[in-house]
């Protein structure tokens, strides 16, 4: 009887497989272990793969065992250990070494080896776990290398490996220089704000959404601009460190949205679903969970254009995960998390015809349409989002003018966003978790918002004068915070508050009526 080694991925984990293969007498081939379809049909990939490449299929009874036996095996990438493994039982391949590696590839019917997904999380168990190197196919290596003190070999055709275990060969490990590919990457963006003209208070809202963590909203005619301010937010978020980048590739190597050959996610990822996803599509699950849109914006942007067009129960599954920054997928056997910490940024027209509050062009709809189009979005879910931003056109003026002023670039604002997040740093490095001011619960907000009594008869008068909800009070307070974090402020003053207070438009009762 032969053992070798392999790998299963359970949220963004996981967990070695022992292949135990056995050649006896008799006829048949088992497959047992809790294998999927997938696992299952493996025999005839891996007969195909070892005669078309001159080697011989036992024809006698072949006993494979994929353990633990009492978890479920799913996908492709088992078939190269199975094929290495009926190698060996049958003495033609040499086994001593097979005890040193973790082995995972899909086979193709020749013998080449077809890319798989999780390559990171399966090299970083296999280092947990002491083992010397990892077999992965060459379009995964680069990834799995990431992991230092690895011997990764990315390999194209089962005979590299066969090879390789019978001395034929020396593989060289794959080498990659993770820190200078890393920050190289970092600043390279395609989309910058010196290209957006006018929008200034815009500009504005979404830098303290990016200095606070912020969710945000932009309520605004079509063709105002946006899509075109969001697409460029992720541009002036602080660069992602090691280990969120790390976070985050391992979301999506397990969800296969790793080009090939990639390395590490340098930039903070931007997701805009479209607005007919599913419910399990944007939080993640399905019979083997997989991870959702928001998990795959961990540590970056999620963008829901057009948020009344999304359906309710969709929306409303997001409420849990905006709070604990994470979902969890609960079967009859296992429960995963899957982490979730990103920025939701969210658009909308005001209204069905798109022309409510437009300067030049008269709204369509008619009387309540309006306000019934705004009640598509739940007060549970405008509650998590702090800052509302109206969005107005640009005038023709500043679009045509032949001598524009210069644009601020993204690098610019990116800086005071750092220093603002820097501060909240050293504010909350006691507590574990929160790294924004987005992100603090209502008994730290009594700590850390504190306003004089100047301060406190403004939000009195603007919440009473204005028709402000309760709800907006605490996001008013978190909103000044950063307002003051990016003023380089200590105390909360009455103009931060102001400033605060006007992002708080669709808690106005009277605002669509």
């Amino acid at each position: 009887m032969i053992k070798l080694y392999a790998s299963a991925v359970y949220g963004v984990e996981a967990i070695t497989i022992t292949t135990e293969v056995d050649v006896l007498e008799g006829l048949k081939f088992f497959l047992v272990g809790l294998p999927d379809n997938a696992v299952k049909e493996s025999q005839h990939r891996v007969e195909s793969a070892i005669k078309n490449n001159h080697y011989r299929f036992p024809r006698i009874k072949v006993v494979i065992n994929l353990s633990p036996a009492d978890i479920r095996k799913s996908g492709s990438a088992f078939d190269l250990p199975i094929a290495i493994g009926i190698l060996a039982a049958s003495e033609q391949v040499n086994h001593e070494m097979l005890s040193k590696y973790i082995i995972m590839g899909e086979l193709s019917l020749d013998g080449s080896i077809m890319p798989i997904k999780g390559a990171l999380p399966i090299a970083i168990q296999a280092r947990k776990e002491g083992f010397e190197g990892l077999f992965v196919p060459i379009q995964n290596a680069r990834e799995a290398g990431l992991v230092n003190n690895l011997k990764v070999y990315g390999i194209s055709h089962i005979n590299e490996i066969i090879d390789f275990l019978n001395g034929k060969i020396e593989l060289n490990p794959v080498v990659v220089n993770t820190r200078e590919e890393f920050f190289d990457a970092q600043y390279d963006f395609e989309f910058d704000f010196c290209d957006v003209k006018g929008q200034e208070n815009i500009k504005r809202a979404l830098e303290i959404a990016a200095a606070g963590g912020h969710n945000v909203i932009l309520i605004g005619p079509p063709g105002a601009g946006k899509t075109m301010l969001a697409k460029r937010l992720p541009s002036i978020l602080p660069p992602l460190s090691l280990q969120e980048a790390l976070e985050t590739t391992k979301i999506h190597s397990v969800a296969g949205k790793l080009p090939e050959h990639a390395t590490l996610v340098s930039k903070r990822p931007f997701r805009s679903p479209h607005h007919t996803i599913s419910d399990v599509a944007l939080v993640g699950g399905g019979g083997n969970p997989q991870p959702g849109e928001i998990s795959l914006a961990h540590h970056g942007v999620l963008f829901l254009d057009e948020l009344p067009e999304f359906k309710r129960t969709v929306l409303e599954v997001m409420r849990q995960p905006m709070e604990e920054r994470r979902v969890t997928i609960s079967r009859a056997k296992m429960s995963i998390d899957f982490p979730a910490n990103f920025m939701l940024i969210a658009s909308m027209n005001p209204c069905p015809c798109g022309y409510f509050n437009h300067p030049e062009k008269d709204c369509s709809c008619p009387p309540g349409t309006v306000q019934k189009y705004l009640n598509k979005i739940s007060g549970p879910l405008l509650d998590r989002i702090d800052l509302h931003v109206e969005v107005t056109p640009v005038a023709f003026a500043e679009l045509s003018s032949l001598n524009p002023r210069q644009q601020e670039k993204s690098i610019a604002i990116r800086e005071r966003v750092m220093k603002a997040r820097e501060i909240q740093a050293e504010r909350y490095k006691d507590n574990e978790g929160v790294y924004a001011n987005a992100q603090i619960s209502s008994k730290q907000l009594q700590e850390i918002c504190v306003i004089n009594q100047a301060g406190s008869n403004l939000l009195k008068t603007a919440m009473e004068k204005l028709n402000l909800s309760a709800r907006a009070y605490d996001r008013i307070l978190k909103v000044s915070r950063t307002i003051a974090d990016l003023a380089g402020s200590s105390d909360i003053k009455t103009e931060h508050l102001a400033e605060a207070i006007q992002y708080r438009s669709l808690d106005r009762e009277s605002w669509g009526s």
